[in-house]
């Protein structure tokens, strides 16, 4: 009788083994994703994710993407994450050991500079700058609309600029490497300080300067494209400029924490992102073009954007150049 109870209590851990493959049995099909999108596309996500897994157990955990990147740093490869989403290109080479090898899923359905040269991370998104401005406040005080950068250092525009700072903001950092990569950087940086004297406010995010043209406080915004559009089509009047030096951006992507890319809920669902979801979420949200072969369109989206060069983004880089910022 005693080797038969040994039998069967043996054959019930083999069983409460099969699944997800975790070790933590009592929680086998839980898949916990570290994201830094905004709230409606973390919601967007995970009704998907319900509806596509129901037997797994998918949670959600918001964090801004410098926080993500520090959290699963501290973690390593012991951390609860499965999957860590919306990391900053930037970010990737610090993670070389905590996020798993990614190279058998097909990179080549990508546009060449969006693809991580490790391999350790999936482009999702490709987050583009542009200059948004509230042309009836232009008109309201008599001023034209700018044309260039240089534009932007007239003194009738002054206390009408509104520019995230790049020490708090990523839109804000990439302005400033597009405008480095473009003129040099001894000319970039005696721009932004001649620039500061006509800024309204260096906001501490990324949505303050077409938040603040939404509010008519300001009249030119250094702003992201896609939250600029998103306005617009809720009814702000705001309109979209590029100039000469292009759209500047952010490429972000997606990766597995390195020793879970074996199990089977966070492969299924990985997979899912890979194949279904960063295309709804592209379709929905952020349409800027990833993929060689695949494009998608967002009423009053600018189409055949020209892009800034944002070569050297890494973060020693970016880390060097936001020691020099002092605004």
């Amino acid at each position: 009788m005693k080797r038969i109870w040994t039998m069967l209590l043996a054959m019930i851990a083999a069983i409460g083994a099969i699944g997800c493959g975790s070790n933590n049995t009592a929680d086998e099909n839980k898949v916990v994703i570290y994201s830094s999108v905004e709230e409606y596309r973390n919601e967007y996500i995970q009704k998907r994710l319900n509806e596509q897994f129901p037997e797994y157990n998918v949670v959600i955990e918001y964090m801004p993407s410098g926080n993500q990147v520090a959290k699963l740093l501290a973690e390593g490869k012991d951390s609860p994450c499965d999957i860590a989403y919306d990391i900053e290109y930037g970010y990737v080479a610090q993670l070389g050991d905590v996020l798993a090898d990614l190279s058998d899923y097909d990179m080549s359905i990508y546009l060449d500079e969006v693809v991580d040269p490790g391999g350790y991370i999936l482009p999702h998104v490709r987050n583009g700058g542009c200059i948004a401005i509230n042309r009836k406040l232009l008109e309201e005080k008599n001023l034209a609309v700018p044309t260039s950068y240089a534009d932007l250092l007239k003194p009738e525009y002054k206390g009408l600029v509104s520019m995230p700072n790049p020490k708090s903001s990523g839109t804000g950092y990439m302005f400033l490497k597009s405008l480095v990569n473009a003129w040099g950087e001894e000319e970039a940086f005696a721009y932004f300080d001649q620039l500061a004297e006509n800024i309204l406010q260096f906001t501490s995010s990324g949505s303050g300067p077409v938040n603040a043209l939404v509010q008519g406080e300001a009249a030119i915004g250094l702003a992201m494209t896609a939250q600029t559009v998103t306005e617009i089509n809720k009814g702000a009047d705001l309109e979209i400029l590029f100039f000469e030096e292009g759209s500047p951006y952010s490429v972000y992507g997606m990766g597995i924490v390195e020793g879970k890319q074996d199990r089977k809920c966070v492969q299924d669902v990985f997979r899912f992102f890979y194949t279904d979801l960063i295309k709804e979420d592209k379709q929905l949200y952020f349409p800027e073009q990833i993929y060689k072969d695949l494009t998608f369109e967002i009423e009053n989206y600018p189409s055949d954007i020209k892009y800034a060069d944002m070569s050297n983004n890494t973060n020693e880089e970016k880390e060097r150049l936001l020691e020099k910022w002092n605004h």
